[in-house]
């Protein structure tokens, strides 16, 4: 237990489904958290549920705009200022898509490449300066299984997670030096709120392609990010850990 004791995460779309469940982990192990949501009321709604379950808590909240340098910057300083450091960073935040390939247009095409891209970028710089002072942090990336399979359509989702696989590897051999290791998690299907709404019909036949015969769930995540976190994986950087209940060769 507390494991992570006098250690401030901070973790983008921090507000629902795996990045909560990741808040939740984090307290758990003693860390002071800060959730970052796309507007004030997702952030407060949060922050009131965990501060009812985790009493003694240190927690924190914003909302920048992840698609906004300046915004992001301002509101890390902030964070900094507050609680004196930031050791862990988990660039969570991100939109899936569905869209056929012919239906793109250039505004759905940037706001993909906004959070999933720049939002990933954007927020690592912010953090980039306090890790570097202090010779020491950790960066996890959140990916998908889609960056190594594909998809059938939403063809930006993938896009995005492919540049997301190529910025967490680069970095890891680039910020070596600094003391920060960058990491990242690639989802399977995961048991969210979004996928309870999805008709039985559609989940059996996913169940059936995993060899493990079950959906993961937010709680397999939030556990991948607390191991490639921790002192347990302080000699793993540029990895992309798959967490879906398949099997490679």
């Amino acid at each position: 237990m507390n494991k992570f004791l006098n250690k401030v995460v901070v973790i983008t779309g921090g507000t629902r489904g795996i990045g909560y469940e990741t808040a939740r982990a984090f307290l758990k192990e003693g860390a002071t958290v800060v959730v970052l949501g796309s507007k004030k009321e997702s952030v407060d709604k949060a922050l009131q549920s965990l501060k009812e379950e985790f009493k003694e808590a240190k927690l924190g909240g914003y909302y920048p705009n992840l698609a906004s340098l300046e915004s992001v910057k301002a509101d890390f300083k902030k964070i900094h200022d507050e609680f004196g450091a930031i050791d862990v960073l988990i660039n969570n935040a991100g939109v899936s898509d569905d869209h056929h390939f012919g239906d793109y247009t250039e505004e759905l095409a940037n706001k993909i490449i906004d959070i999933n891209i720049k939002g990933v970028l954007y927020s690592t710089l912010a953090a980039y300066p306090y890790m570097k002072e202090a010779h020491k942090g950790v960066v996890i990336n959140t990916s998908s299984v889609v960056s190594k399979e594909g998809t059938t359509g939403g063809v930006m989702y993938p896009t995005s997670k492919f540049a997301v696989n190529g910025m967490t590897i680069s970095l890891a051999r680039e910020l070596a030096k600094d003391g920060i290791r960058v990491n990242a998690v690639a989802p399977g299907v995961t048991y969210t709120d979004m996928m309870k709404a999805v008709p039985d019909e559609y989940i059996k036949p996913l169940v059936a392609s995993i060899p493990l015969a079950r959906l993961g769930q937010p709680e397999d995540i939030a556990n991948a990010f607390l191991f490639l976190a921790s002192d347990e994986a302080s000699y793993i950087s540029g990895e992309i850990l798959h967490v879906d209940g398949l099997v490679r060769c």
